[in-house]
């Protein structure tokens, strides 16, 4: 039996129907995915590129703005997943085919990815920081890139979480607005993610917090995947 509730408190009860297990909500994020993926299919890259132009120019003046007005300093914050069923060495190896080409794979993940590929000037990523659409570029993403290896070291032990990946975020400028550190560490029954993204200090706060969000939900839903390809 599934309840949904509303506020002023409206019940909504699935009684009978459906033969499939979930919920209402269940349902809705099938559709919700299925209706999305067609979308991103038939506009194409550069026909999502297009249509968000003038959302791309907006949010990346955002984050300049914010960068300059910060004068190189940053606000970090992380998020810590914990899987089970899956070793990192695994999850690691299909993150590493998805980054070298399975666009698909990538956006999928969450719902405010647009575009995840290189061109002429590197690896960019067109997805939603906090409210705003941006087009940003990850340069040294790797498992042996560490352009602030001693950052990282101040975070967790390397005994901890001994994969590390980090990178800039940078605009098609070369402006920095951002650093992002993954690290994952085996468990007895899987491996543990830390998730680390630093914005320029002038960002407002919810900026950080629905990046945070956006982390779990894009790692949770790539984990999924490559546990389904292990």
């Amino acid at each position: 039996m599934t309840t949904t509730q509303t506020s002023p408190p409206v019940t909504v009860t699935l009684e009978s129907g459906p033969s499939g297990s979930g919920s209402i909500d269940d349902f809705e994020l099938f559709y919700a995915r299925r209706a999305l993926d067609r979308f991103r299919t038939r506009l194409g890259r550069q026909g999502l590129l297009d249509l968000l132009a003038a959302d791309i120019e907006e949010g990346n003046n955002f984050l300049r703005d914010s960068a300059r007005a910060s004068d190189g300093r940053f606000t970090a914050g992380t998020t810590v997943l914990s899987t089970r069923g899956l070793t990192s060495a695994a999850f690691l190896a299909w993150m590493d085919k998805a980054f070298a080409g399975d666009e698909h794979a990538l956006l999928a993940a969450h719902p405010e990815h647009y575009v995840m590929g290189t061109d002429a000037i590197g690896a960019r990523v067109v997805e939603n920081i906090g409210p705003h659409v941006c087009s940003f570029y990850m340069g040294g993403w790797g498992t042996d890139a560490m352009a602030w290896a001693a950052d990282a070291d101040e975070l967790l032990p390397e005994s901890e979480f001994p994969h590390k990946m980090s990178s800039n975020l940078f605009l098609a400028d070369g402006t920095v607005v951002g650093r992002a550190l993954i690290q994952f560490g085996d468990t007895a029954d899987g491996f543990t993610a830390s998730l680390s993204v630093y914005f320029p200090a002038a960002a407002p706060d919810d900026v950080l917090e629905h990046h945070l969000r956006h982390y779990a939900v894009e790692f949770r839903n790539w984990i999924v995947a490559a546990a389904a390809h292990a």
